[in-house]
């Protein structure tokens, strides 16, 4: 077995990309190898420095890529962040501290740039709260059974005066963009797509062997905008007396307003042949049931962690987003060997923003970095982490003012999987 010492872990070069692939396949157990023009698409994502390889005798056994992104806040601002993504160690070379030494400099260069927090995606939960990333946004997977869901089968269109369309993938690059961009001036939670993302969701640029082209539609209000978009696939799936028994599965869907929702979700559900609808991964708390007639016609599929949050600039990060009211929290973080710990005043005024800087005073509530990242976009309880002996409370019912500072409305949703 190679020492720790003699592996050698930097970033690649652009001639060891394929090399660097095929250890990423086999760590997600994919096929190894590919084709050269899978590779070459994907040399799109090369960034110099940002991708990270582990090398064994000039074999590359480990995985790492990172990516600038910006990612809404609470209050709709947008913060710096460092996307970590295709984090991968081949089998023959578990516990010998690979992630551990990727990952520290990521997050050591990430704090160099400037970055606020980093995120990530999540494949298995009990890895990275160890790295100070908390599960800062949740997801639920809805299928609806359509014939139960009391909607009228003979809809054939939005009753608002609005309309809904099918597009193609040029059109949903022209229009996606600027739509995206609304969604994120409002939901905390919600990730940057650059134009990159456009292209391989729409097939132009394929990252695999196969690209199955889904269908594309949008919604538009009476006025003409368009408030809606979504992708959805279906299957070829009868009965032996030859009924359809297919189902649609939403690749996204986006809406800016409830109306787009309400529309494009009747849509899917008014598909002749289709019986079943998948809804993607969705808000926990996402309109999607109380849009049916009968809500019990969408049965849970999955909830999980999804979107996680690391804070590395704890000042800048608590500053950024608002809060639900005014009040002031003293927090001691613990950050081992990081960037983030210290004690902190957070002071809230009046009309929900926040000003926060290091201070000696008595801590309120004292945490780990992963659960002020859990806490950081408004979706986990400080009350509930005290229960948990997460958190510990300095001073009796501090957790009850974390909450009613920290706390939204509406739960933060990432629609993206990076």
């Amino acid at each position: 077995m190679t020492s720790r010492a003699a592996i050698d872990v930097r970033p690649i070069t652009e001639a060891e990309f394929a090399d660097w692939n095929r250890a990423m396949n086999i760590g997600f157990l994919r096929e190894p190898s590919m084709s050269e023009e899978v590779i070459d698409a994907r040399r799109a994502q090369f960034t110099p420095g940002r991708s990270v390889g582990a090398f064994d005798a000039g074999r590359c056994v480990a995985t790492f890529r990172s990516f600038a992104q910006e990612l809404t806040v609470v209050g709709g601002a947008a913060v710096q962040a460092d996307a970590v993504t295709n984090v991968t160690v081949s089998p023959t070379h578990r516990r010998r501290g690979l992630l551990t030494r990727m990952m520290t400099e990521e997050l050591a260069a990430a704090k160099g740039r400037g970055d606020v927090v980093a995120t990530l995606i999540a494949a298995e939960y009990p890895i990275y709260g160890r790295y100070g990333f908390g599960p800062a946004t949740w997801a639920t997977e809805w299928t609806i059974d359509v014939p139960r869901t009391g909607l009228d089968p003979r809809w054939a269109g939005p009753e608002d005066g609005g309309r809904v369309d099918l597009v193609d993938a040029e059109d949903v690059r022209k229009l996606g963009p600027e739509l995206h961009e609304r969604l994120r001036r409002v939901r905390p939670g919600v990730v940057s797509r650059d134009e990159l993302w456009w292209r391989t969701t729409t097939g132009a640029v394929r990252f695999h062997a196969t690209f199955h082209e889904p269908f594309y539609v949008v919604y538009r209000s009476a006025a003409g905008e368009v408030e809606g978009m979504a992708a959805y696939t279906t299957d070829d799936r009868w009965g032996d007396g030859k009924q359809p028994l297919n189902t649609a599965r939403v690749k996204w869907l986006t809406g800016v307003t409830p109306a787009a929702e309400r529309a494009l979700w009747h849509y899917l559900c008014s598909v002749d042949w289709v019986v079943r609808v998948r809804s993607g991964y969705r808000a926990p708390d996402d309109l999607l049931p109380l849009l049916l007639p009968d809500p019990r016609a969408a049965a849970v599929t999955t909830h999980a962690d999804f979107l996680w949050v690391r804070v590395l600039d704890v000042v800048r990060a608590l500053e950024a987003r608002t809060y639900e009211g005014a009040g002031s929290l003293v927090l001691e973080v613990a950050d081992a060997d990081g960037p983030a710990g210290g004690r902190y005043r957070l002071e809230v005024s009046e009309d929900g923003t926040g000003t926060c800087a290091p201070t000696t005073e008595n801590a309120d509530i004292a945490l780990d970095v992963s659960d002020l990242g859990a806490l950081y976009l408004g979706d986990e309880s400080a009350v509930r982490l005290v229960a948990l002996g997460r958190v510990r409370e300095e001073r009796a019912g501090a957790a009850r003012t974390a909450d009613a500072l920290l706390r939204t409305s509406r739960r933060p949703w990432c629609p993206d999987v990076f």
